[in-house]
């Protein structure tokens, strides 16, 4: 049975959502699915833009092949080669021999690496070339590094719709949704949004950017913008593209407080939430405790470009530092992220060496990052004088917090 819905007159959402897959590219956790995206556009001449997953193959193909109806599909359109979104171009080809390729010169390369089957059925774009295909003309731009080197992004002069590859994606399946207005995404979505950004792309923070300004002066001609994953955006382009300036400038959303721990027995657990307790009590509305053993790092990492300020409480394990944090710290550091303010609290019972080490890696592996006076050392638990201690990185919390909020209002 298709499954299909229509965008604008003549172009249809043809994709497929995935449930049954529990981790993103084998690594990040899916607890609510994702979409696949591939539109149909049908002109005088029939155009998909991408393709899906082999896993929604079966779903992909019964959706174009009910909205062709019997007619040839002349081309197909690839901005991104990553597997999710052209695993099924050999299957394409296999069935509409009449199909032509259109994309770029690395595009057609990786083609090659994957084992497709395109000589003699591709044309070739290069930045700023146009198609026309009867009344829509589409014009091609590269994208390249967000986030492979062959991505490109392509607009629809005629109607304003911008095929956008992974940019402005999103984790969680569509289920029946086509535009993000059709739900409270600020409440519902956003979190994933900036898990799939933040994890995927987020190493790639000045490519983004120097694809916003390229696009910048096409984005009066945008009403429709139609991602790889997540919902269609038509209306409210300044929130979503808000979201993706900052995140790729890495600049915090929440001027707040993130504390990951990590805590064997719980007692760097107690001193965390005791930490999160007196945060509260002296009037900060933006706290959260995360516990790095049960929360996957894609969270984690998504979380700290939200937040201004991270606390890292870690016991010390084998004379270093927790594995778990280490990965997170190592995390960071392959995504780029910077411009964060952190504080560290260390436990030890013999040897406490966690809080050198994180502070180590934070001034010398890690970009434009500020830590905050010495660390918090706790011996086995935390005592009514390690209590007074911590109030005093209460308070240098606190001031820090109070600085950035004038320096964001001063700007």
């Amino acid at each position: 049975m298709h499954c299909t819905r229509n965008i604008t007159n003549d172009l249809y959402w043809v994709g497929a959502n995935e449930h049954r897959l529990s981790l993103f590219e084998n690594i990040h956790p899916l607890t609510t699915g994702v979409s696949y995206n591939s539109y149909l556009l049908l002109d005088e001449k029939t155009v998909l833009f991408d393709t899906v997953d082999w896993a929604v193959c079966r779903q992909y193909i019964e959706n174009v092949e009910y909205l062709l109806n019997g007619k040839p599909l002349d081309y197909l359109v690839i901005h991104h080669l990553e597997p999710d979104h052209a695993a099924s171009i050999n299957e394409i080809l296999l069935r509409h021999p009449e199909t032509k390729l259109i994309s770029n010169e690395k595009a057609f390369m990786m083609m090659r690496q994957f084992g497709f089957e395109i000589d003699g059925r591709y044309e070739e774009v290069v930045e700023g070339d146009t198609r026309t295909f009867g009344k829509h003309t589409i014009a091609f731009v590269y994208a390249p590094m967000v986030h492979w080197p062959e991505a490109m992004v392509s607009l629809d002069v005629t109607n304003g719709v911008l095929f956008s590859a992974d940019g402005f994606g999103s984790f969680i399946a569509l289920d029946g949704v086509l535009f993000a207005d059709e739900v409270d995404f600020d409440r519902d979505w956003i979190d994933e949004a900036r898990r799939y950004l933040t994890n995927i792309v987020g190493k790639y923070g000045p490519h983004v950017q120097a694809l916003l300004k390229k696009a910048g002066p096409l984005l009066p001609q945008v009403k429709y913008i139609c991602p790889l994953h997540g919902p269609v955006w038509r209306k409210d382009f300044g929130y979503i593209i808000g979201k993706y300036d900052q995140w790729s400038r890495y600049e915090p959303e929440v001027n707040g407080v993130l504390i990951i721990y990590a805590s064997m027995y719980g007692n760097t657990e107690n001193a965390a939430v005791a930490l999160a307790t007196k945060l509260r009590e002296k009037g900060v509305r933006n706290v959260k405790v995360r516990d790095v053993s049960n929360t996957h790092v894609s969270w984690l990492i998504s979380e700290t470009f939200q937040y201004s300020h991270i606390v890292i409480a870690s016991v010390t394990y084998n004379l270093g530092i927790y594995p778990l944090i280490h990965n997170y710290l190592a995390d960071m550091k392959a995504l780029n992220l910077q411009k964060r303010t952190f504080a560290v609290i260390e436990n030890g019972t013999w040897a406490p060496k966690a809080g050198d080490l994180i502070r180590e890696y934070l001034d010398k592996e890690l970009k434009q990052m500020t830590v905050l006076g010495d660390e918090l050392t706790i011996n086995s638990s935390l005592t009514e004088e390690k209590g007074l201690e911590m109030d005093s990185l209460v308070d240098s919390i606190i001031e820090s917090l109070k600085a950035e909020e004038a320096a964001k209002a001063k700007a």
